[in-house]
């Protein structure tokens, strides 16, 4: 539930940000993090489901399932996040334009913190399903 929450904390922080369709990473970062937040929260319901049904969920098949579904994830939010990142600091510090209240830097650093830490917390996930699929 981590990833989905700061996920849409992420998109909710860059839709708030007046111009961000202005930069193609911004809005590569909102697509991505619109894939993590429909993963994330179909494996919560899922989860969820198999719990209050008892049901097994170590079928390699499925386990493989997830686990190139978190790597393929995992890897699309690193590279928004990290792009977005770049273009950030090339407003806040190379071209200045942070020092315009026009631009809302602020927003982005957000968005930009919370798609750090939703990747973070996909990447625990990507790597403990990986060992569990080696396990089954």
């Amino acid at each position: 539930m981590g990833q989905c929450i700061f996920a849409a904390a992420s998109i909710g922080a860059m839709v708030s940000a007046h111009g961000f369709f202005n930069s193609t990473a911004f809005c590569y970062l909102i697509a991505a993090m619109g894939i993590q937040v429909l993963w994330s929260f179909g494996l919560a319901c899922l989860d969820f489901h198999a719990l209050r049904s008892k049901t097994n969920l170590q079928n390699p098949v499925l386990v493989s399932l997830f686990v190139v579904g978190d790597w393929v994830t995992a890897i699309l939010s690193l590279a928004a996040a990290s792009s977005s990142a770049g273009v950030t600091v090339l407003y806040s510090r190379d071209l200045g334009y942070c020092k315009s209240p026009l631009v809302p830097c602020t927003h982005f650093k957000a968005s930009i913190l919370f798609a750090f830490i939703s990747w973070f917390l996909l990447a625990i996930s990507a790597h403990v399903t990986f060992w569990l699929l080696a396990a089954i």
